[in-house]
């Protein structure tokens, strides 16, 4: 059967989150409205925020997902919501110049921010915790390059602080040449995360419909209409695509590329620095280990990350990257990691930037997609969701040309 997006498999086995509670969202099981103001495709955390980003606007909007909300990509995130990219700030000034690489990187930030006071007014209980971010040295970034993108980041106005060796060292009990100390980054639990804004939308009569699979979409006198696998015909003056790494045939380029991610979760309590309750932390290595703790004392680590878009689905791979996992981290923390509660691995999408794509669909008025989420995918859908309404209300987001279909 056609469809519309890239259907694929975006996970494997069950992460954490999975086993959490207060994430299931009750969804309607058929389409009651077929002429609405927005069709949102996607219940994941990006179609939750868009939706939530167009509430109290008179608008009649619809969210709709081919399976069950929370379901794809959101479930497999990690949940370190970070404004600091995949690529540093040094190397974006050499690709986009530094006027333009400064306002992403400043985005990025506003974004994390604007995000946690959303979470805290509408008290949505997804153990979101700020946290500060340790950026370590590693085989692609050592001291000289560390240094060199904190004189970047404090040009344009970013806040950063370049941590010696030997201060690393009886800080943190940590052997690199260096790292970045930052303050603006985040985490939570990305399901209840999802959850929480998917309620609110609900609660402002926004209905969410499950099973529903995208064929086609035409343009009609200045409005879109939208077909569905079933037969029904969704007329819809603004049409926004969140549909993570099944991202519309329309805007599939060489630019994205599907690669492979694999994560664990330890036993709670599991033994850990002190340190490691306030702070995110990755490095600079292809590929980079970045890991964090939660609330109930686990550490949660990522990476091993290959470019193939299926490597993910095999299960012998996935206990051998979670071994490597193990070990890397035990050797950063020097701490011996234990059999993991958890295991998984998900497919996602990146770009050369390390940018997502966000705006019109090529060769469409009303009809709007977000793409490429490399290693930012929360603060990323935060973004996306406030240049599209934007968009879809009528008064254009000043940074809205930064993140362009090339």
């Amino acid at each position: 059967m056609h469809t519309l997006t890239r259907k694929r498999d975006l996970r494997k086995a069950e992460p954490l989150w999975a086993d959490t509670p207060r994430h299931a969202v009750r969804t309607q099981k058929r389409l009651a409205a077929h002429d609405i103001d927005v069709l949102i495709v996607g219940a994941g955390i990006s179609g939750a925020l868009m939706a939530n980003a167009l509430i109290g606007h008179n608008l009649r909007i619809l969210v709709v997902d081919r399976r069950k909300p929370i379901s794809g990509s959101s479930m497999a995130s990690t949940a370190m919501i970070q404004h600091e990219i995949d690529v540093p700030l040094n190397q974006l000034n050499r690709l986009r110049g530094t006027v333009e690489a400064a306002r992403i990187w400043q985005r990025s930030a506003k974004a994390v921010e604007h995000l946690a006071s959303l979470v805290d007014a509408l008290q949505i209980a997804c153990q979101f915790e700020r946290k500060k971010t340790l950026y370590l040295s590693g085989s692609c970034y050592g001291a000289r390059a560390l240094q060199v993108e904190v004189e970047a980041r404090e040009a344009a106005n970013l806040a950063a602080t370049l941590l010696p060796r030997a201060e690393l060292r009886d800080r943190f009990d940590i052997d690199r040449t260096a790292a970045i100390e930052t303050q603006i980054s985040a985490a939570a639990n990305p399901a209840q995360l999802t959850a929480g804004f998917l309620r609110h939308v609900q609660a402002n009569k926004i209905p969410i419909v499950e099973n529903v699979d995208i064929t086609d979409i035409r343009e009609v006198e200045s409005r879109n209409a939208v077909a569905t696998s079933d037969g029904r015909i969704i007329i819809a003056t603004h049409v926004v695509f969140c549909t993570g790494y099944e991202f519309l045939e329309a805007v599939a380029n060489k630019n994205h590329a599907i690669v492979s991610t694999w994560a664990l979760a330890t036993k709670p309590r599991h033994p850990r620095p002190e340190w490691l309750d306030d702070y995110l932390v990755w490095e600079g290595a292809d590929p980079y280990l970045y890991f964090r703790s939660t609330k109930d004392g686990r550490i949660i680590v990522g990476g091993e990350d290959e470019k193939s878009e299926d490597a993910f689905q095999d299960p012998a791979k996935l206990k051998a990257k979670s071994d490597v996992l193990r070990e890397k981290l035990s050797d950063v923390i020097g701490i011996k990691i234990g059999e993991p509660d958890y295991r998984w691995a998900a497919a996602f999408g990146v770009t050369a930037q390390g940018l997502p794509m966000i705006g019109r669909v090529p060769g469409m008025r009303n009809a709007f997609a977000t793409v490429g989420y490399g290693g930012n995918g929360i603060t990323f859908s935060q973004i996306a969701a406030e240049i599209i309404s934007s968009n879809i209300l009528g008064h254009a987001d000043p940074d809205g040309s930064l993140f362009p279909f090339v």
